[in-house]
């Protein structure tokens, strides 16, 4: 049996590129041809950096405080509230310098953490300040999200708008990696307020990333609405959509039933369920972020692809069927491969429900879109006071269990009712 010759390669032919080489480059396409987004993606990941470490220290600083569920969720909900304000902040991304929103926003992280880290370092904080500085650093985060979307969308275009986001939602789960490990590491081995410090720095960071972009994302000269009058024309503009309509409805399902329990629940998790102490916490949050770096990367590399809205719909619902895998969970090792793909799954819901939004609606009220989105996100406060009661009584497994199949019944549901968002592929611009 003869062996074949080897083919040479003609002259003047272009070696083909490695696919690995190749996805790797379509994957961070975004960055690479965007400088300005490069700098936002910069500051976006030390900004999330923060949040992270933060999420982590406070938590466990006010279940460690307290040792109760209710209060844990009590805590959460007020750290959240500021979600509410989306529909404002949605009309001042509208209307104002995106750019100096930010850097706003970063300015009071940093001064408010740094009250935190204080206090914390000062002696015992109680309940009552820690309730607060939760307050007033979620006053930083959650109004500069429709600023924060949108100003995507200025920079690199809507043909790389689902890299983008990918990318977007892949810093977020590198910090989610990296900040809880941190901080339950140093938690351990130096207290709560050397994470808290950590964090300070790197909003610092953040605001330095964002002083280039200065100018970048003005809104059109002329002179704009009240702000009321503003509000009310979007909300009506954005809601006479029905695939928006479907997209902040499934946003709204996921913050009542599944984001409360990952936000405010998972300390009780690691303790009660699983034994673990503040850097196994941290490990457990660390396999959760792995799990969305992967998913974000996976999106990435697809670049625009077509069919968005099916992907959303039905990894959003595996996501909730995976909550109620590990809610039964007592095993360590099992506890973290299902948090890790619980990860991969939540990708599909954290970066395509703000690339849908930003897709179907038109350029005048996309910061209000994003507004909504928020003050969707903005109902977890309520949430969680209603999940906190249900776990005080029932129990925090069957609470996440009960709330994970509900979540499969809403998109299943939605899915049946709007197959033309199971359909979508960002191709029929509004």
């Amino acid at each position: 049996m003869s062996q074949r010759e080897p083919v040479e390669a003609s002259p003047g032919a272009v070696p083909r590129e490695p696919r690995a080489a190749a996805g790797v480059r379509q994957a961070l396409s975004s960055l690479r041809s965007s400088p300005g987004f490069r700098l936002l993606w910069i500051s976006n990941l030390f900004f999330y950096g923060g949040a992270w470490t933060q999420t982590l220290v406070l938590g466990w600083l006010v279940f460690d405080t307290t040792r109760s569920e209710f209060l844990l969720a009590v805590f959460t909900a007020v750290r959240l509230a500021p979600m509410l304000l989306g529909p404002f902040a949605g009309v001042l991304s509208d209307r104002y310098d995106r750019v100096r929103l930010l850097m706003f926003a970063c300015l009071w992280a940093l001064g408010a953490v740094v009250v935190v880290a204080v206090m914390a370092s000062s002696g015992p904080v109680s309940y009552g300040a820690l309730v607060a500085g939760g307050l007033a650093i979620g006053l930083a985060q959650s109004p500069s999200q429709p600023a924060r979307g949108s100003l995507v969308l200025d920079l690199v275009g809507r043909e790389n708008l689902s890299n983008a986001n990918a990318l977007n939602a892949l810093a977020m789960n590198m910090t989610q990696v990296i900040g809880p490990a941190i901080g339950g590491a140093m938690i351990s081995a130096f207290g709560a307020p050397a994470a808290l410090w950590i964090s300070t720095t790197w909003y610092a960071v953040s605001l330095v990333a964002l002083r280039p972009l200065r100018g970048v994302g003005r809104p059109t000269p002329g002179r704009p609405e009240p702000v009321l009058r503003m509000l009310t024309s979007g909300f009506r503009t954005v809601l006479t959509s029905r695939l928006t309509s479907a997209v902040l409805l499934v946003t709204l399902a996921a913050n009542v039933l599944l984001w409360p329990v990952y936000q405010g629940f998972m300390p009780v998790f690691a303790k009660e369920s699983l034994g673990l102490d503040a850097a196994g916490l941290g490990w457990l949050l660390t396999c959760g972020g792995l799990g969305g770096l992967a998913g974000s990367l996976v999106i990435a590399m697809l670049g625009d692809f077509r069919f968005k809205g099916g992907l959303f719909v039905l990894g959003t619902a595996a996501w909730g069927a995976l909550w109620s895998l590990f809610a039964l969970s007592r095993t360590v090792p099992l506890s973290f491969a299902l948090m890790a793909c619980i990860g991969l799954m939540s990708a599909s819901f954290g970066v395509l429900q703000t690339t849908l939004l930003l897709m179907t609606t038109t350029p005048e009220v996309r910061g209000r879109a994003l507004g909504l989105q928020e003050l969707a996100i903005g109902v977890m406060p309520f949430a969680s006071l209603g999940l906190g009661a249900a776990a005080e009584r029932v129990g925090v497994g069957t609470t996440a269990f009960l709330s994970g199949i509900l979540l499969v019944a809403v998109l299943l549901t939605l899915a049946a009712r709007v197959p033309q968002l199971v359909r979508y592929s960002g191709a029929n611009i509004p």
